[in-house]
């Protein structure tokens, strides 16, 4: 009976390192897939802030439309190490219009020697998907005029001319996981 327990009190273990591999898989994927929206984000942000002496051309980058100069997938891959994971896939996506990534990830730590056949050593795979959506709609501003945006319910002035703006990139758009 005693031999019964253990067996069995060793299985729960494997278990639950199975599930620890698993979770740990997917948390990289989710680090990974929000770095590479993020990067996104930030590039936006800074076209927006750089459009913005120019009439009617931060629209575009306000809105997610303007095309990005970078890739986020470097900073996908540079999330998954963060998490001991190595970044296996990473691509573009778009979901119910907004941009984003879907990435896969593989770990590089696994679940180790365990008693149940089979699950020695098996790392865990895990996807994810992010997505820049933007939060703020224009209700006017035109060349050299106050940019009256409102974003999440919420009223923000910008002026084109201050050089020192008082926006932060999450001010104007939300980083999401849409799978």
């Amino acid at each position: 009976m005693i031999a019964g327990l253990l067996f069995l009190a060793f299985a729960f273990f494997a278990v639950a390192q199975a599930a620890t591999v698993r979770g740990g898989g997917q948390t990289a994927a989710d680090a990974a897939a929000l770095g590479a929206a993020r990067d996104d984000r930030d590039l936006l942000f800074d076209g927006f802030v750089d459009a913005l002496p120019e009439e009617g051309e931060w629209q575009d980058w306000l809105e997610a439309l303007a095309p990005l100069p970078g890739d986020g997938c470097g900073q996908a891959a540079r999330f998954a190490d963060r998490n001991r994971s190595e970044l296996v896939a990473c691509d573009p996506t778009t979901r119910e219009g907004d941009s984003g990534y879907t990435v896969g990830v593989e770990t590089r730590f696994d679940t180790g020697d365990t008693i149940v056949p089979g699950a020695d050593h098996k790392k865990a795979h895990a996807t994810a998907t992010a997505v820049v959506r933007p939060r703020c709609t224009a209700e006017n501003g035109t060349g050299g005029e106050e940019i009256e945006l409102t974003c999440d319910d919420e009223n923000l002035t910008i002026d084109p001319d201050d050089e020192d703006l008082d926006v932060e990139p999450s001010d104007l758009f939300s980083v999401v996981l849409v799978e």
